[in-house]
């Protein structure tokens, strides 16, 4: 049985991770609040920043902890397919409860129904990415821890979808972008300590690429992608802004033209009175 490590690195994997995690929360959580209070292709536009920031930001989360994590007697190599295919599923399945909230007509219908979906497509997500690892030996989980797994995603997802229905102020969204990242770390580990592997000693070489050759630069990519998608969301001006603006640009038209510095200098008999 192969010895593993879930923080080969100390700190700095599950610490960046969760960091990770906080920003893709947050940054969903506002598109989420900006999607509500709009309509039409900007509501889905919303939505769909949303669904990317979320789906993005939980999968980052879990290869940046994964780059912290190894197994003694092996080396550890991932199946680029799968490994994308999960950041693909990651970002549809929370899609899907992300749409499910912002379009659904009952509330709570909607949240419980999005928070399975997008909890389920998290755990997906997880187990994809698990998947793809390639080692010299056999991977087993403990189907109890498993199954905690699953359900600390299905509630978290839960009260991250019911957060950005019910939470507005800045402030407010950042509190529960901190205790997602919670969730979704805890979700991560608890999958993690669900794993044992029997090793199998080998001088073969493994297929795929290692976690420095394809992981880190794709979450390097991802995570500067929602550091820039964070920068647009905060200087984007709000519905409400958007409004004022309108609403100014509407009383200056409707103004009555200012009279000039010519006419308001000229006597008005001057003005009034004929030619000589």
């Amino acid at each position: 049985m192969g010895h593993l490590d879930h923080a080969a690195f100390g700190w700095l994997t599950p610490v960046l991770s969760y960091v990770m995690a906080c920003i893709g929360a947050a940054l969903g959580l506002r598109c989420t609040v900006r999607a509500l209070s709009a309509t039409g292709r900007s509501r889905r536009n919303w939505l769909v920043t949303a669904a990317s920031a979320i789906g993005t930001g939980i999968w980052t989360m879990h290869f940046v902890a994964m780059l912290g994590f190894a197994v003694t007697g092996t080396d550890i190599h991932y199946n680029v397919p799968l490994t994308l295919l999960s950041l693909l599923v990651a970002m549809l399945v929370v899609g899907a409860g992300v749409f499910a909230v912002g379009y659904g007509k009952d509330r709570t219908r909607a949240l419980l129904l999005g928070g399975l979906t997008t909890g389920l497509g998290v755990a997906s997500m997880h187990y994809l990415g698990m998947a793809a690892l390639r080692l010299h030996g056999q991977i087993h989980y403990d189907p109890a821890l498993v199954g905690l797994s699953v359900l600390i995603a299905v509630v978290a997802a839960t009260a991250a979808l019911w957060a950005g229905l019910n939470i507005k102020s800045p402030a407010a969204v950042a509190v529960a972008a901190l205790v997602m990242g919670a969730a979704v770390s805890s979700m991560h580990y608890t999958g993690m300590i669900a794993v044992s592997v029997h090793v199998t000693p080998s001088g073969a070489d493994l297929p795929g690429a290692t976690a420095m050759q394809f992981i880190f630069p794709l979450a390097v990519g991802l995570g500067s992608y929602l550091f820039i998608t964070s920068a647009f969301v905060a200087l984007s001006p709000t519905a409400g802004e958007r409004s004022a603006y309108r609403s100014a640009e509407l009383t200056d038209l409707n103004a009555p033209p200012a009279a000039s510095p010519r006419d308001a200098s000229t006597p008005e008999r001057m003005r009034t009175s004929g030619p000589l």
